[in-house]
């Protein structure tokens, strides 16, 4: 996993992949989970929205983090641009209300980790 480290005055922040996993404020630790690029922290069931609404939520904002279950939930997006550079995009489909299998766009993936380009 690659790091970035961050100073601003006297905090640093030590960012991971999409995380942000704490400051380092004067000696002391604290820790915090931040959601990846876009800020998307919330997460929205997918299924109390239309699939034109969930498409659209998305292609609005860039990217947003959904629930598809109570469960599950992941990070998905308009384009390429709102993924890391070492990653690439696969189609993702959600239930909605009106739609079982509703593509709203994309979720970015590490093609070469693992060896493969499929799931």
């Amino acid at each position: 996993m690659k790091r970035l480290k961050l100073v601003l005055g006297a905090v640093a922040l030590v960012a991971g992949p999409g995380l942000v996993g704490g400051a380092l404020v004067g000696g002391a630790l604290l820790t915090g989970l931040l959601a990846g690029t876009g800020g998307a922290s919330a997460q929205t069931p997918s299924i109390t929205m239309t699939c034109a609404e969930a498409a659209a939520l998305i292609n609005k904002r860039g990217s947003a983090v959904l629930a598809t279950s109570r469960t599950l939930y992941d990070r998905y997006v308009r384009d390429r641009s709102f993924c890391l550079y070492d990653q690439d995009t696969r189609p993702e489909w959600v239930p909605t209300k009106d739609n079982p299998q509703c593509f709203i766009g994309y979720s970015c993936f590490e093609p070469f980790r693992g060896g493969s380009l499929s799931r």
